[in-house]
């Protein structure tokens, strides 16, 4: 049987009296897009942090590849192959869209996050970013500062920047946020392609675009994960209904 890319077991974490994550079990497999989808407040971007590092679990266990990650910090789940794209914007706002791929590459390569200057003459650099931006859609904003980016086109450095480290798996945290019916398209058909580079998990509340993708999905409500399973079997869950989708599946 084929290994996860990342797997949670038990995972939980309390603050007080309430369970933000509640023995959370989940699994994402090579090839797979897995969607995470809840009400706010379900306790989806508890669990998010737990998985890239940035808390810790009162119990439980993450795995990435085979590997227990439950004590890594963000950079050495990282350099295992985690990648992620932000919900809130980390772009370097000052510099131009290739600036950042740039900074990216040469960061995933050892070099300091810092000194464009240098980087400017750096042939082959330059061309794997452009390379990077391409894929994105974004090419032909290359030289244009962050601040002069729609907010679509920031969301698109974000994954730009995420696919810039090569992951082995991606946590994409509401890529569909602003991109407005044509950018969501075009993102959806290059996330069923960017799956066999990298198992994807996804956080999103385009339910349009969840059903569209993902290969199976599970439902967090408190804390809790409530169902899990295919875009069919989560549509056609009574509990499912009850909890979060209500009728807009009907």
């Amino acid at each position: 049987m084929t290994e996860p890319l990342l797997e949670l077991k038990k995972l939980s974490k309390a603050f007080g009296a309430v369970k933000a994550s509640d023995a959370v079990d989940l699994t994402l497999f090579p090839g797979e897009i897995h969607a995470l989808i809840g009400p706010n407040g379900a306790g989806k971007s508890t669990l998010i942090a737990q998985v890239t590092g940035w808390m810790k679990p009162d119990a439980g266990e993450v795995r990435l590849l085979g590997r227990d990650a439950s004590h890594l910090s963000v950079a050495a789940r990282a350099k295992l192959g985690l990648g992620r794209s932000f919900q809130v914007s980390s772009l370097a706002q000052g510099f131009s869209a290739l600036a950042n791929v740039m900074l990216a590459l040469q960061a995933r390569d050892g070099g300091a996050f810092r000194f464009w200057a240098p980087l400017r003459g750096n042939a082959a650099l330059r061309e794997e970013a452009l390379g990077v931006l391409a894929r994105i859609g974004l090419a032909d904003r290359a030289d244009l500062p962050v601040s002069a980016l729609s907010h679509g086109e920031r969301r698109l450095l974000e994954m730009a920047l995420a696919l810039a480290l090569r992951p082995k798996l991606l946590l994409l945290d509401e890529p569909m946020a602003g991109l407005g019916p044509e950018g969501t398209r075009n993102l959806t058909a290059f996330l069923r392609e960017l799956k066999n580079e990298a198992g994807i998990l996804l956080i999103e509340h385009d339910m349009d675009a969840v059903f569209a993708l993902a290969d199976r999905i599970s439902v967090l409500v408190y804390g809790r994960v409530i169902a899990s399973g295919t875009a069919d079997e989560i549509r056609q869950s009574a509990a499912v209904r009850e909890a979060y989708l209500g009728d807009a599946l009907c």
